[in-house]
């Protein structure tokens, strides 16, 4: 935390220095980013490292809209790179395509979404997938209030449930790999796009139960407590291991950042693109998600300089799948 805030400090002092020189950081090439709140703390690393590299000669902009608001800003062609915590969906894909924005799809990190509880709660230390579901189904929605609902052996408290908002790809995730139907979720629990304020609701409440990135988690781990999932092949916590083996199932899934093809054409996009494939996996472990292999940033520049543009996943987002595998897929537009 100690190095963000220098980096941040550095950063300003190149912006005043550059101003100071007479030279004008409104001029300088605008890289404007959106999207993934799960996305966000990598590309702003970048983002930030970049600049500094720059010496103000490229500006970027990072904003935290939620996946599905990025894709709609992406696809109207109103930002350069959009950040995504799940694949671009079909409708999104015939939006882009009505507006002609093609775009070049990047995979970026793995991230192991997390079951998070307060510290107090010493009863629901491992939840089964079928637990999740009965939880968290529509059908729960104002009936299925108390813990002992979901498993007799809990207490008879009422919990409090925290999730991603409605434009988030990790809610999408979250509600497709958990009750089979992605936006399929009961309404009553407190909803936000900003994961900091659900880690402030289950770190005050020892019945409060939120799902969200693992990042949010390991930077707030002292105020939380991740939960083993059990998918039906025993407990199972999130960990670089248990990602990067397929164990930690069905909650590890891969993150990407969206790249506008004509945005491509200027030379900071594609400076910022190859900075971000050979820079990212340092910083991606530094804000603390799991980089992916060597082969797969070489492989992300390889399509955007031949052009390769579409999705492997056809506008569906696929389960349990390694990230080799997937990119072995062919690419549709």
């Amino acid at each position: 935390m100690i190095k963000f805030y220098m980096k941040n400090i550095f950063l300003v002092l190149v912006i005043i220095f550059m101003n100071i020189a007479g030279v004008s950081i409104v001029n300088a090439g605008t890289i404007r980013i959106d999207g993934s709140s799960t996305v966000y703390p990598i590309t702003e690393a970048v983002a930030e490292d970049f600049q500094i590299a720059k010496r103000g000669k490229a500006r970027v902009t990072v904003g935290i809209s939620g996946t599905g608001g990025g894709f709609k800003k992406f696809c109207r062609g109103e930002i350069d790179i959009t950040n995504a915590s799940r694949p671009i969906t079909r409708k999104e894909m015939d939006q882009c395509k009505k507006n002609d924005i093609a775009y070049v799809e990047m995979p970026v990190a793995f991230d192991a979404l997390t079951v998070v509880i307060n510290p107090k709660n010493n009863w629901s230390n491992t939840i089964t997938i079928k637990e999740l579901k009965k939880m968290w189904s529509p059908a729960a929605q104002n009936k299925i209030t108390k813990w002992n609902q979901i498993n007799p052996a809990w207490p008879a408290t009422k919990f409090t449930l925290y999730g991603a908002g409605a434009d988030s790809g990790t809610f999408d995730y979250f509600t497709e790999a958990i009750v089979g139907k992605p936006k399929s979720s009961r309404g009553d629990f407190t909803a936000s796009e900003d994961d900091n304020v659900l880690v402030q609701g289950v770190s005050r409440n020892k019945n409060g139960l939120a799902f969200f990135g693992f990042a949010y988690y390991i930077e707030n781990k002292k105020k939380l407590k991740a939960v083993a999932i059990d998918s039906g092949n025993g407990a199972v916590f999130p960990s670089y291991e248990t990602v990067m083996n397929s164990t930690y199932q069905p909650l590890s899934r891969p993150i990407f950042i969206y790249v506008n093809i004509k945005s491509a054409k200027r030379t900071e996009i594609r400076e910022f693109i190859d900075f971000y494939m050979h820079k990212g996996p340092a910083l991606i472990k530094e804000v603390k998600y799991f980089p992916l292999p060597k082969a797969i940033y070489s492989l992300n520049l390889e399509y955007l300089s031949n052009k390769k543009t579409g999705t492997v996943f056809g506008g569906e987002t696929k389960m349990g799948m390694k990230i080799e595998d997937v990119m072995k897929l062919e690419h549709k537009n």
